[in-house]
């Protein structure tokens, strides 16, 4: 299996619930995401051209929102116990992720916007944001949290909220340079912090 044992006790819940929980919420955002997407009428060529800038900034949302959900599974599955600072810590990230469907939504009806498209990389930064505190929290329960092993290192989450930020206000110089970097970002998130595959493996 590759989650870490469980620790319950008083007023403690296990991580299993908390990543069913936040798996719940994840898929009603990629919901209301997909619900965006509404057939032109009538159906037809130009319509569907029309339709592009929706759909682009749908699967660029959902290849963020996809990236998010995978490693916050590799995070939760270190975790062994869950609580009140973990579930706030938890709440703040899915408070962030929330708010993707409407920033998505401002992209994709005024694509040639500065503010939406800043209002969408504010939203990203927010949530990569969110990440360091479950990640410190993952590796303080976990067995890599030990006194002879090395802290998960933040420079590169500091790094991924200051290229959003840095997206952000370029939008207002060109959208177009923002969307470029908005989809080159998750790329950095495909492969998992290695201490979390430790941990797994420990």
């Amino acid at each position: 299996m590759d989650s870490a044992p469980e620790e319950h006790g008083p007023g403690i819940m296990g991580p299993g619930r908390l990543e069913a929980f936040s798996d719940g919420v994840i898929a009603v955002i990629i919901t209301i995401m997909v619900l965006e997407l509404k057939a032109p009428h009538p159906l037809t060529w130009p319509g569907l051209v029309g339709l592009a800038p929706v759909m682009l900034s749908y699967v660029l949302s959902f290849l963020v929102v996809a990236v998010m959900w995978v490693n916050h599974h590799h995070i939760v599955r270190t975790l062994r116990r869950v609580d009140g600072r973990i579930l706030w810590m938890n709440l703040h990230l899915l408070f962030w992720m929330s708010l993707i469907p409407f920033t998505t939504s401002l992209v994709g009806e005024n694509h040639g916007s500065s503010l939406a498209t800043c209002l969408y990389g504010l939203n990203l930064a927010a949530c990569s944001l969110a990440f360091p505190g479950l990640t410190w929290e993952a590796w303080r329960q976990s067995k890599a949290g030990q006194a002879s092993s090395r802290p998960p290192k933040w420079r590169g989450d500091i790094a991924v909220v200051l290229v959003y930020l840095s997206a952000a206000a370029l939008s207002f110089v060109s959208v177009y340079i923002s969307y470029v970097i908005y989809a080159a970002v998750p790329l950095l998130y495909f492969v998992p912090e290695r201490q979390f595959k430790a941990a797994r493996t420990a």
